[in-house]
């Protein structure tokens, strides 16, 4: 072989490994920006729980549309639960769905009338029996939507009494979710404690005497030594403010 074609060949074998070199550095960025596609995609877990929360705020700014109070109330409620539930050992999910349900309680008030809802002075019997509808109420909003269905039935049942005296259903001690259980503790602690334009709310500890005083008959008694075992210790924290996991802000914990 010449010299020139020798040349030649080596130009040749030179060409041939640049071009396998860039190709591989090609395809590896290619890899590489595919990778990062993937990783800055949310998952089908993500997307759905983005629409959950997005259902649940929907809901929510319905209620707040209809009573601010009743709005607070339930954020309220919710941290309370959460705060008995993470005292109780529940799971992450369990929280969660606790939370939630917490959170919805009281929705089936945007069905009440504005003149028995936003009464300041006491109701009559007509007007308590429209009040009591609204736990069936939460419930009728909630149930077209499989994904509340675990959390409607937590709101439907959240004034039943650990003695069958409630409503809707006159449901009976471990007859009655646990979770419901838990809602109608906090949810009445927070109607003592709250201060309203025609009464100041309780001291917590009158509020905690008195849940003790119902302990058996309207409360669960094992949920009332946890919740006040936690609200204690939530008390003597000294902080104003409380955040939850679905709804973002910092929240007064005073209602007034």
């Amino acid at each position: 072989m010449s010299k020139k074609n020798n040349v030649i060949s080596l130009t040749a074998e030179k060409k041939k490994r640049d071009d396998k070199i860039k190709a591989e550095a090609q395809l590896q960025s290619q890899e590489m920006a595919v990778q990062k596609a993937i990783q800055n995609t949310p998952s089908i877990k993500e997307i759905k729980k983005e629409f959950f929360e997005l259902s649940i705020k929907s809901l929510l700014a319905a209620l707040k549309c209809k009573d601010d109070y009743t709005w607070g109330h339930s954020l309220r409620v919710a941290y309370f639960c959460v705060s008995v539930g993470k005292e109780m050992g529940f799971s992450t999910d369990e929280l969660y769905e606790l939370e939630v349900s917490a959170l919805f309680h009281d929705l089936g008030k945007i069905g009440v009338p504005d003149a028995v809802l936003k009464k300041p002075s006491r109701l009559t019997d007509e007007e308590f029996l429209e009040m009591k509808l609204h736990p069936s109420k939460s419930f009728e909003i909630l149930q077209d939507f499989p994904i509340f269905d675990k959390m409607a039935i937590n709101a439907k049942y959240h004034h039943e009494r650990f003695d069958g005296r409630g409503y809707p259903e006159g449901l009976k001690g471990e007859d009655i979710p646990l979770f419901s259980r838990i809602i109608l503790i906090a949810d009445t602690f927070d109607a003592m404690t709250s201060t309203r334009p025609y009464r100041k709310g309780l001291p917590f500890e009158v509020a905690f005497a008195e849940l003790r005083e119902f302990a058996g008959t309207q409360f669960d008694p094992m949920v009332v030594e946890k919740f006040i075992s936690c609200m204690t210790k939530e008390q003597s924290k000294n902080e104003s403010t409380f955040t939850l996991q679905v709804i973002r802000g910092d929240f007064k914990k005073d209602a007034a």
